[in-house]
């Protein structure tokens, strides 16, 4: 009989989610250029959730604005009027300046300046080589030379490095395919060389939030995620671990969907609830938290019998493992491809993402102990052994109260 659809799961999981993601710490960019240099679609190419577009962008100052949106730890502050006459300029300068104070006094900082030049100019004033300098004084400068097309913008950059500013660096970008004629175009490049040098000068506790909102390197993604979730099995389900009864499996639930909410915070998707109900359904979690706990440790003994877990026996630390592993590098594996559909453009209905997740998620349990993560993860561990039947006995115990408190009445 199909089990009725239990939401509690797919909120615990939102909440969860937007938890892990207001513990990042925020991440601050100031992006300058006249108008036209193409800002705007700079960070709609770089960021992820078309910022400027869907983002509240709200005037703090005449000439500058703060751009931000709900779960993304990220803010863009964004200057108009560079392009009037030197008092104006002098006015943005001093405006930067002010919004710069504000930052410190809420214990905030400007982490990056994206200072934008058009390629196509080939040209750079007096005034802005002396606002370069000064905005160098209150964090580093990356000059990013926009519509970057040909050889002349290749020595434009040569010579703005022979000037030998106090910038990090200079990074020739088309941050979307420009298109000739109806049968040749010139394809986007140089966001992942921003990407890169961007990563470089972020101090290392604003790297988490820029991953979260950068859209150019899905790899990065997926291969902070998979860290992360590797440390998180070695930690959880190694030293340690007390078997659980199988009728206590609800209690690695918890623990799962913390593990879920950790890696769809460093993705930085926004998941609605349709697509929510077909990744946790693919998994068999739309009957409730103590129907998940069972069907995913059942997973295991139907791919591998003989494992050493049944019905009235204990799922040792391998068995937790395996299957949190496949829940875990499934999951990871399909917000690789929501990902990179939404950075395209484009959308996987629901109904997809279900038929995925249940393919990746089964084909990792048939693989069982000889999946490569699996070994990875118990390498790691001194305490994880594949000799499953007979789990060792600890003095420490962490997770004895747990289970009392958790186990079913």
């Amino acid at each position: 009989m199909k089990k009725p659809l239990d939401f509690s799961l797919i909120d615990e999981l939102t909440k969860r989610t937007t938890e892990e993601v207001n513990k990042i710490d925020p991440l601050n960019i100031l992006v300058v250029g006249k108008t036209g240099v193409g800002k705007s679609t700079l960070i709609n190419h770089l960021f992820r959730e078309r910022l400027v577009e869907t983002g509240v962008g709200k005037p703090i100052t005449q000439h500058l604005r703060r751009i931000s949106k709900d779960g993304v730890p990220m803010t863009l502050f964004d200057t108009r009027g560079l392009e009037l006459d030197a008092s104006v300029q002098k006015q943005v300068a001093e405006e930067i300046k002010e919004a710069i104070e504000n930052l410190k006094q809420n214990n905030e900082s400007l982490d990056v300046i994206y200072y934008c030049l058009s390629a196509s100019s080939s040209r750079i004033e007096e005034m802005e080589i002396d606002f370069i300098q000064s905005l160098a004084k209150q964090a580093p400068v990356i000059i990013v030379l926009t519509q970057s097309i040909g050889q002349p913008a290749k020595e434009f950059k040569m010579y703005i490095e022979t000037l030998n500013l106090p910038i990090y660096s200079v990074v020739n970008v088309m941050a979307k395919n420009y298109k000739i004629s109806e049968d040749i175009q010139i394809d986007a490049f140089g966001l992942d060389d921003l990407l890169d040098q961007s990563f470089a000068v972020l101090p290392e506790n604003r790297h988490e939030a820029f991953n979260n909102a950068q859209q150019v390197d899905i790899e990065r993604k997926v291969q902070a995620a998979k860290s992360w979730a590797k440390k998180y099995m070695v930690t959880t389900f190694g030293v340690g671990f007390t078997p659980i009864p199988f009728a206590d499996a609800t209690v690695l639930v918890p623990m799962q969907l913390g593990m879920l909410a950790h890696i769809t915070a460093i993705f930085g998707i926004s998941l609605d609830k349709s697509t929510l109900i077909g990744i946790i359904g693919a998994i068999g979690g739309t009957g409730g938290a103590t129907y998940l706990g069972r069907t995913l440790v059942s997973n295991v003994m139907k791919f591998l019998p003989g494992v050493g877990t049944a019905a009235g026996g204990a799922i040792s630390g391998l068995t937790a493992a395996m299957v949190t592993s496949a829940l875990a590098m499934s999951y990871i594996e399909v917000l690789a491809i929501i990902a990179t559909q939404e950075a395209e453009g484009g959308e996987l209905d629901s109904k997809a993402v279900k038929r995925i997740m249940k393919e990746r998620f089964d084909m990792r349990l048939k693989r069982g102990k000889d999946d490569e993560d699996v070994k990875q993860i118990v390498a790691k561990s001194d305490e994880l052994s594949f000799d499953d039947e007979k789990p060792k006995r600890r003095k420490w115990q962490p997770l004895k109260k747990f289970v009392k408190r958790n186990r079913r009445k």
